[in-house]
């Protein structure tokens, strides 16, 4: 019996006299590895809307939904419910423009559930990205337009020089 307190006793004072390996939570951080996965975040403008992340994500996880303009994809509305996210990183290796990723942040708490999910596009983004895709349509148009006319104008002073 006296073999065990002693054996006990000594253990304790082993790491009693060992440095300390507390870390001071939130003035020092420990390092955090390579492939962690803490709050996604999502770059608006580099999705093409393709629906991979949804389509890898084994819990459902993301909600996506688009609208067309001018032959174009729109995000209109792309929501990340975290509650029910595993953080396993399929959504971001399945996305082929880097439009979705994990930051290294690791605290997630909420005090109420409806904050959980996040709401990642806003309806300005969306009317601006609109915009841009209007404009670019037009600018397109307008050079196709000029480049028709000027194949016009040289078509009549190419015939011209043929008869003579």
């Amino acid at each position: 019996m006296a073999k065990g307190l002693i054996k006990g006793l000594g253990i304790t004072l082993k790491h009693f006299f060992k440095p300390k390996v507390t870390v001071q939570y939130p003035e020092q951080r420990l390092p955090l590895p390579d492939r962690f996965y803490g709050k996604p975040e999502f770059y608006y403008d580099k999705c093409i809307a393709c629906n991979m992340c949804v389509n890898a994500c084994p819990n459902r996880v993301i909600k996506l939904e688009t609208e067309t303009v001018d032959k174009k994809k729109v995000v209109t509305k792309y929501d990340f419910d975290q509650q029910y996210c595993l953080f396993c990183g399929l959504c971001e290796e399945a996305c082929p423009k880097d439009a979705i990723k994990f930051s290294k942040d690791f605290e997630l708490t909420r005090y109420n559930r409806p904050d959980i999910k996040i709401e990642f596009v806003q309806p300005d983004q969306v009317e601006r990205k609109k915009e841009e895709i209007k404009k670019a349509a037009a600018a397109k148009a307008a050079a196709e337009a000029a480049k028709a006319k000027e194949q016009e104008e040289q078509k009549p002073a190419d015939a011209g020089e043929e008869g003579s």
